[in-house]
């Protein structure tokens, strides 16, 4: 088995910017990232788009989307912004795809001390492998099913909807 991660951007993948004092975007953490993890599983990393998902348009989630489908992998994961993480799970949801395909980010960037990233990883890396055909969201320990899923802000975590 082979695992297609899919990097979009989102906090997960944003760099601190000492010059200018803010987050942003340059190369991909996740070559880095997936050699700390120690990983067994063949991998296939492909950079989608490096944007803020509050910066996503609909042409962005379709290819996304399009990614997906073309794809040889059955099993994906994708880094992804969690302000709008919902709602690219729902244009893959309503894709309807013969893949497991598990959508995950970070609430602190990975290069930035106490940050989710790597759990939130290990876990969707985990569970794209042995969930069924359907599309989930993987964050703060815990799986959800697209269409039942949203971000509580004010605690900075995901819960059932």
């Amino acid at each position: 088995m082979t695992l297609r991660i899919l990097a979009t951007g989102g906090t997960f993948d944003k760099h601190y910017d000492e010059i200018a004092g803010r987050l942003t975007f340059a190369e991909s953490h996740l070559p880095a990232v997936l050699a700390r993890t120690r990983m067994t599983l063949a991998t296939e990393l492909e950079v989608v788009s490096m944007l803020d998902s509050l910066e996503m348009q609909d042409t962005d989630r379709e290819n996304i989307a399009n990614a997906c489908k073309q794809a040889n992998e059955t099993a994906i994961v994708i880094i992804h912004g969690t302000d709008t993480m919902r709602e690219t799970a729902h244009v893959l949801g309503a894709a309807n795809l013969a893949k497991t395909i598990v959508l995950t980010g970070a609430m602190i960037p990975y290069e930035i001390a106490n940050s989710d990233a790597l759990f939130n990883l290990g876990l969707a890396c985990g569970v794209a492998q042995t969930l069924p055909h359907g599309v989930y969201i993987a964050m703060n320990g815990k799986i959800f099913n697209w269409n039942q899923v949203k971000k509580n802000r004010a605690a900075g975590i995901f819960v059932s909807e």
